[in-house]
């Protein structure tokens, strides 16, 4: 299966579980309430597939656009009601009911994401202990007392056994709090001891590592031998006459140690000519070989389509996280939390200018994140289907109207004035909600665009 087919299919797979789940919540919550449901459709516009059931004979279907979908329950104010059924229509409930419905959705993603978290920590998941490779001179994280060696065990008080955890733990840190306190374990004495650092900007992108580049830190790995493992088609490397299982020797005569030091080389060589001599077979290869030039943060640099050969994780650096199945619950929740709080600190920064809009995110990254997780494996995919499915659950929560949460405040409104809000308001609501939703989608199509030139 191609990178394109793969990622496309797991997109629509996670696009579909995610969606199913959301408004399974809110349909289930209104036949729970005695409400009227006449369609639970998946995707929008035409239908692919349709099927009546139950005494009510609703309207079950698959359609053609599968970027959301929706619950069309019985309401006067979109057609006539038989008077009959006037107690089952939406808008003749109380307001804790209409709230009861329009929670649901975001719920039941939530309620998903804990799932997938609890099994996921059941079964185990190896990580990468958070051990400091190289820490930048005059970076932060040197100020702040960091040195090679140093291993991570807490973050704002909260265990990181492995990398990831530790990185979010310090972005949640830096969002919330303007600072980041880490207790490690220092890799000379065995000492535990703790850093306090203010942290008072966040690098434009973070979805690209940028974060740890920002602090100046490398997370240690053992030395990569800079064996190729794979070619891009039509890259620089393959034009040059690389093939896979080549080792890089020297490049301009220089020794080449170590695959970092090999990209290093390339990347600070844009559009410049260099004379690689590699292994093949037992024999040494001389090629000529010129890095494209592409445009980054840092400026111009090299790249040449080329990838390391996979080495298998030493021992010593993994990091395995597992649980009973009662503490994976506590975990799967504890986690779920973490990750809503972080969105939405996250979303809020991009509100008020402090966290670049470059990181949202629109459906195409998401396809290629969908098939990237994919590709390394079921436990991967879970995770980014958890973390996929807290952003849907806390992005319908915000008060837009034309969103869960628009519709919460007006219910909210309601119960505070003791009268539903206007038509004229809510009709203005609207029109202020789609064109605030069209800009949202504007900006991550572009940085969807952008990303695919750049990475």
């Amino acid at each position: 299966m191609s990178t394109v087919i793969s990622s496309l299919f797991f997109f629509i797979l996670a696009l579909g579980i995610l969606i199913t789940i959301h408004e399974f919540g809110h349909y289930w919550v209104a036949r729970k309430c005695g409400i009227k449901v006449l369609r639970f459709s998946i995707g929008f516009g035409k239908p692919l597939w349709m099927k009546k059931g139950g005494a009510d004979g609703t309207e079950y279907v698959i359609a053609a656009i599968p970027l959301g979908g929706y619950v069309r329950m019985l309401d006067e104010r979109e057609g006539d009601v038989d008077p009959s059924e006037l107690d089952r229509a939406f808008n003749r409930q109380s307001v804790a009911k209409r709230l009861a419905v329009v929670i649901a959705g975001p719920l039941a993603n939530f309620l998903l994401a804990i799932a997938v978290y609890w099994l996921i920590f059941i079964v185990g998941t190896v990580g990468i202990k958070p051990i400091v490779g190289v820490v930048a001179p005059g970076s932060i994280a040197e100020e702040a007392g960091l040195v090679q060696g140093d291993v991570i065990l807490e973050v704002g008080g909260k265990k990181t056994p492995t990398w990831e955890t530790a990185v979010i733990g310090m972005l949640d840190n830096a969002l919330s709090d303007g600072e980041i306190v880490l207790t490690v374990e220092e890799g000379v004495s065995h000492n535990i001891v703790q850093h306090r650092f203010p942290f008072e900007t966040i690098p434009d992108d973070l979805n690209r590592g940028g974060f740890l580049d920002y602090i100046g830190v490398r997370p240690y790995r053992p030395v990569i031998p800079p064996l190729i493992g794979k070619l891009a088609p039509g890259g620089s490397a393959e034009k040059a006459g690389f093939q896979v299982g080549d080792l890089v020797i020297s490049a301009d005569g220089k020794t080449i140690d170590d695959w970092e030091a090999w990209v290093d080389y390339v990347r600070a060589r844009p559009g410049k000519e260099i004379s690689v001599t590699v292994e093949r077979d037992g024999a040494q290869v001389v090629m000529s070989l010129t890095p494209v030039s592409l445009e980054s943060k840092e400026g111009n640099i090299g790249k040449i389509g080329a990838g390391v050969r996979l080495q298998k994780i030493p021992e010593e650096l993994k990091s395995l996280v597992q649980y009973g199945p009662g503490e994976s619950l506590y975990m799967a929740v504890v986690k779920t939390w973490d990750m809503s709080a972080l969105t939405l600190n996250m979303l809020g920064k991009m509100v008020v200018g402090d966290v670049s809009m470059s990181n949202l995110s629109g459906p195409i990254s998401i396809a290629r994140y969908a098939g990237y997780s994919a590709s390394i494996g079921l436990i991967s995919f879970l995770t980014f289907l958890a973390i996929v499915s807290i952003s849907l659950g806390v992005l319908n929560l915000l008060p837009i109207p034309m969103l869960d949460g628009g519709h919460l405040m007006y219910y909210l409104a309601e119960a505070v004035k003791g009268s539903p809000v206007s038509d004229q308001t809510q009709l203005m609501g609207q029109k202020i909600g789609i064109a605030m939703l069209l800009g949202l989608m504007v900006v991550a199509f572009y940085n969807d665009i952008l990303r695919l030139f750049v990475t």
